[in-house]
């Protein structure tokens, strides 16, 4: 059984990491390459809204699928 909170607390550390955690491995690949490529184009003002959205939804989905199961 996984852990909800250290779920979360590994999504904050690096998205992708907490779906990892979970056995979700498609989804956390694609939530660490899309925070990759937008921490990439940091500097454009529509990456750091998008970032923030990827990283937001990678520790919220982390803790939900963490208690589903």
């Amino acid at each position: 059984m996984a852990s909800p909170l250290l779920a979360l607390i590994l999504s904050f550390f690096i998205p992708g990491l907490g779906q990892f955690y979970t056995g979700q491995f498609l989804k956390a690949i694609l939530l660490f390459v899309a925070a990759g490529v937008l921490a990439f184009f940091w500097f454009t003002l529509i990456a750091i809204p998008l970032y923030l959205i990827v990283w937001i939804y990678s520790m919220y989905d982390a803790y939900t699928e963490a208690q589903n199961t």
